[in-house]
């Protein structure tokens, strides 16, 4: 288990998902103040590329400079804003999920099918006989 190389492609999903977040950020306050540079926003953002966060700036600084300036801003404040919560979030969020599938999967395993109970008068055990057969 390569741990350094794990962590660095966590960072760069979590940059990616901040590029995202920056986005529907700028996306809102553009509804707002500039319509359709915000519609264009929206198209430009919807055919994937934001999936790879530094593609995506990549080509939005092709396209729109100051736009793309103004995600990196917003993105490096929501990276500063969330990083002091976000080890102790992940890992907490972690242990308690974990702790709920493995709860849920041990119920699943432990609860037996009861078959139909026998009807009640079989199962009564009385030490005197039963007299109703005897009448004749």
């Amino acid at each position: 288990m390569d741990i350094k190389q794990i962590a660095k492609d966590t960072a760069k999903v979590l940059t990616s998902y901040l590029t995202y977040q920056a986005m529907r950020t700028v996306f809102a306050q553009l509804s707002e103040t500039n319509p359709p540079l915000a519609l264009w926003l929206q198209s430009f953002s919807s055919t994937g590329k934001i999936q790879d966060g530094e593609a995506y700036l990549r080509e939005l600084l092709q396209e729109k400079p100051e736009l793309a300036f103004r995600l990196m801003t917003v993105r490096e404040h929501l990276a500063q804003e969330v990083s002091e919560f976000l080890p102790e979030m992940v890992c907490t969020g972690i242990s308690q999920t974990n702790m709920e599938h493995r709860r849920r999967h041990l119920e699943r395993m432990t609860q037996l099918s009861v078959p139909d109970a026998a009807p009640q008068s079989e199962m009564e055990t009385s030490s005197e006989p039963n007299l109703d057969n005897l009448s004749s």
